[in-house]
């Protein structure tokens, strides 16, 4: 298992990977709503060059072989809508994070997180051989262990001040997973809630 950079082809949402011109677009999609960066470590690019600088770090931690960062692209209007990665990625025990995900405010709530989420499920276990995926998000998210929890990923339990984030405390995150043998059924679940919003899409254009 080795995680490259990689484009994955969805309906709704092209991942590519992440490039410094990316900066300028992400900002964009950020500035309608810097509050969704509640809950990270670092507080939101307040500028074009401060992305920037952020995606340099992305990219350092890419040449080092410990993360694979991806830009969120939106296919119907092939805007950058945000960003997500690979990480924690430990290559002799197959297993890696989906994480350092955000999503642009009017495209929370769509199809994209969850087809976003299946396209790296899906590469991670049917491409890389991944036997193990994991998920964790800060203990005060409930949304995010919401949608967490809605791909049919387990939890297995909270790391207690586990991480100093930008509000000054030690949060508590809470950690979930995947493993390969669990994927055929998760697999399925995500097709079929894509499936349904694709049947609405085309029931409302009346196609």
């Amino acid at each position: 298992m080795d995680p490259r950079p990689v484009t994955l082809l969805g309906r709704h949402v092209l991942l590519e990977p992440l490039r410094r011109q990316h900066a300028a677009p992400l900002f964009t999609a950020l500035a309608l709503d810097p509050t969704i960066w509640r809950w990270w470590k670092v507080s939101p690019p307040t500028s074009p060059t401060e992305m920037e600088a952020l995606i340099e770090g992305y990219l350092a931690d890419q040449e080092r072989g410990a993360a694979v960062p991806f830009v969120q692209v939106d296919q119907a209007s092939r805007t950058a809508v945000g960003s997500t990665q690979y990480l924690n990625i430990s290559r002799p025990d197959r297993g890696l994070e989906i994480g350092s995900t955000w999503l642009a405010r009017p495209w929370q709530r769509t199809a994209i997180n969850t087809e976003a989420k299946y396209l790296l499920l899906r590469h991670a276990f049917e491409a890389l051989g991944a036997a193990r995926v994991q998920l964790k998000t800060d203990a005060r998210n409930l949304q995010s262990q919401t949608a967490i929890a809605r791909l049919g990923a387990v939890r297995e339990g909270v790391l207690r001040k586990h991480m100093l984030v930008r509000d000054g405390q030690l949060r508590d995150s809470v950690l979930y997973s995947i493993i390969d043998t669990e994927w055929p059924a998760v697999k399925t679940r995500l097709e079929g809630f894509l499936a349904r919003v694709t049947s609405a899409a085309n029931n409302r254009s009346g196609s």
